[in-house]
């Protein structure tokens, strides 16, 4: 995302900001793109850029998605764009408050640029996946994975993390650990090494495993493990606080604690800089950070193993039957 430098800010709640673009930023939608040096601000401004949509057409407002879909209900933010599962909670609470909640699609011409550019690929959201849509809505769609340092998990637990991930998957309650079967266990692994550990299960399992195989530092014994996961508005976060408590269930001599976090790539940078053992990421930051490019150009993350599958992120796109605001075909010059 380039930076946005703001001539007018408006406090909407405590800790957030909408970033306008000069005096008329009224007059413009109020585009919410997700935290800074997000992975949705990644793919917030590879929808602009797919409309030709420039900077001066739009204010952006940079937070996590509850907090963004409290701006929508409040009518201060026209539209939200968030990396999420489907269903999302937060998209439910905001049309159980509002009551016009309106899923907002892309153009085959933006998809098709989209799957060009980048590693998202044409999803369709089915009529019905909500109460309130009663209308197929094409949009794009990634994985999140799980990923661990490999400074820190050795392969023993690399191993135990997987299984329980998958072993255990009835008893973590939230609605996208219905995902997490063997079946999807490499999904978002491509381009990926993967921990010798989880590689371990999953041939266990019958699975073919052809990913590079990640080389384990000299991992030292600790107990702490740190989580890394994304806003509590998110999905990460509470899907990522049940994965720890069914790791803390099963491993005795190990503790899990889940943080919230700016979500894929602050928690892959966390990795690399030593200030985290675990985190929740979409798979395409995840291929640029071991590549070295795009946000990690000069920066290569080389310290981090795919663990496994999570669930599909799929691009979803928020705004009210109220809002001005029908289409990003509106904001083209």
């Amino acid at each position: 995302m380039k930076p946005t430098f703001p001539l007018a800010m408006v406090g909407l709640a405590a800790g957030t900001l909408l970033v306008g673009c000069g005096d008329d930023a009224a007059s413009k939608p109020n585009i919410a793109i997700g935290p800074p040096a997000s992975t949705t601000q990644n793919v917030s401004q590879l929808i602009l850029d797919a409309y030709g949509i420039g900077e001066d057409a739009y204010s952006t407002y940079q937070e996590g998605f509850g907090a963004a879909l409290d701006g929508v209900q409040d009518g201060n933010i026209d539209v939200s764009i968030g990396i999420l599962g489907l269903p999302s909670g937060s998209i439910e609470n905001l049309q159980a408050a509002s009551g016009d909640a309106r899923l907002v699609g892309l153009s085959d011409a933006a998809i098709d640029y989209l799957e060009t550019h980048s590693a998202y690929r044409r999803f369709t959201i089915p009529a019905g996946s909500y109460a309130f849509q009663e209308e197929d809505v094409d949009t794009v769609t990634a994985y999140a994975v799980l990923v661990g340092s490999t400074d820190t998990i050795g392969e023993e637990l690399g191993y135990e993390l997987a299984r329980l991930m998958h072993e255990h998957a009835e008893e973590n309650t939230h609605a996208q650990s219905a995902f997490m079967t063997l079946e999807n266990a490499l999904n978002g692994s491509e381009g990926l090494p993967i921990h010798p550990g989880a590689k371990r299960y999953y041939e266990e399992q019958g699975l073919t495993v052809t990913n590079p195989v990640a080389e384990l530092g000299d991992i030292e014994e600790k107990r702490e493990f740190i989580l890394g996961t994304g806003s509590q508005g998110g999905t990460y976060y509470p899907l990522g606080g049940e994965m720890a408590t069914i790791w803390n269930r099963y491993l005795d001599e190990q503790n899990f604690t889940n943080i919230e976090t700016g979500a894929s790539i602050e928690n892959l940078v966390s990795i690399r800089d030593g200030r985290m053992d675990l985190g929740m990421t979409v798979h395409a930051p995840a291929q640029d950070a071991v590549a070295g490019q795009g946000e990690f150009e000069g920066a290569q993350v080389d310290n981090v193993a795919f663990i496994g599958h999570i669930y599909p992120e799929v691009i979803q796109i928020v705004s009210r039957e109220g809002s001005d605001f029908t289409s990003f075909d509106d904001l083209v010059n």
